[in-house]
């Protein structure tokens, strides 16, 4: 782990878990004087989802965290909704999840909060059904960053492709309207091929495929998620013989989302041009802090926090949004970036 990483985990931890710091670790969540937390992975299909799942299990390591074992759901709300379940009967005081699909799992939160067993909801907000704290970034700042970014390169004119995520998801939902908003208020030149996916890679190299014989001079890509879309992407590119560096005349610029090691590396081989770093290591860090805290019963109020995001109000509880920034060639190798530290440990 990236010893910034490892540093603030343990100051946040010894703050504000005092207590929670002098026990014992039990994985098997039978340790009688720390409350168990459970957690749920929601996929193995995704770069960016496999290193989330990585930072977990350093932190629980790093914080001494009595956990439960973790489950995965596989992009299926049916198998969380059950992962759920065991987590009630084995004796959860607080569980960590993802939900992909934000709108059936309503039923399971207000079963929870009925068994007052508060949940954090990492990097998607649910609809509806209470959270204790939601820990994502302001996914709504991803559109009209890659928007804004799009619009500057391209001069204001020409044809972009946008592979939009899940549309039931609300990542998918504000990720795209930003985006649409942002591109008919400042840059209503540039013509927006909305491509729904949800988040498939295959299909959207598929759509891709199709919308470049149709407009074979679209010299722009919106990926609202690299660590499903950035491979298959550059394999199709690179078969089409556009896979040209910034400068070249059949050169498409491309902005992705999730900053991973493998988007990082693109962006140094010229092979696309940005990303918005979805910090993975916070993701996972605050997840398990927050967890640790509702567990202890403790509360928090919206406002500004010491590590520089911002603690909204939403309809069910409270949303802590972490800073995301924007990467290009100019500080890709920037040491502080999540995905220059996971890959360094390779």
């Amino acid at each position: 782990m990236k010893p910034r990483h490892a540093r603030a985990l343990a100051a946040v931890t010894g703050a504000m878990l005092l207590a929670a710091a002098t026990t014992a670790c039990n994985r098997d969540g039978n340790d009688g004087d720390k409350p168990s937390i459970g957690i749920d992975l929601p996929r193995a299909d995704s770069d960016f989802w496999n290193a989330y799942a990585e930072y977990i299990k350093s932190d629980i390591k790093a914080g001494d965290l009595n956990t439960l074992p973790i489950s995965n759901s596989q992009n299926d709300v049916t198998k969380l909704i059950s992962n759920v379940q065991v987590m009630e009967q084995t004796g959860a005081k607080a569980v960590v999840m993802a939900p992909q699909d934000t709108g059936a799992i309503a039923s399971t939160l207000d079963r929870l909060a009925g068994k007052d067993i508060p949940v954090v909801s990492v990097d998607t907000r649910p609809d509806k059904g209470d959270v204790y704290m939601v820990v994502r970034a302001d996914n709504k700042a991803y559109g009209t960053k890659s928007c804004e970014y799009l619009g500057k390169q391209l001069g204001g004119k020409g044809k972009v492709a946008e592979f939009q995520g899940d549309l039931t998801s609300i990542n998918g939902r504000e990720r795209s309207e930003a985006f649409a908003s942002c591109m008919k208020k400042k840059f209503p030149k540039i013509k927006v091929y909305e491509l729904p996916t949800n988040w498939d890679g295959a299909v959207a190299s598929s759509k891709l495929q199709t919308l470049l014989s149709q407009h074979p001079d679209l010299n722009g890509i919106y990926m609202q998620a690299g660590g499903v879309f950035l491979q298959p992407t550059l394999s199709l590119l690179r078969q089409k013989g556009l896979l040209e560096p910034p400068g070249d005349k059949k050169h498409i610029t491309i902005i992705s989302n999730d900053g991973i090691p493998q988007e990082f590396d693109a962006i140094r081989k010229g092979e696309i041009d940005a990303t918005i770093s979805q910090p993975a290591d916070l993701y996972s860090k605050y997840a398990l802090f927050y967890a640790q805290a509702a567990a202890d019963g403790k509360t928090f109020k919206p406002g500004p926090t010491d590590h520089g995001s911002n603690i909204i109000k939403i309809p069910n509880g409270l949303e802590d949004q972490l800073p995301a920034p924007l990467v290009t060639k100019a500080n890709v190798d920037d040491k502080e970036l999540w995905g220059n530290a996971i890959d360094s440990k390779k």
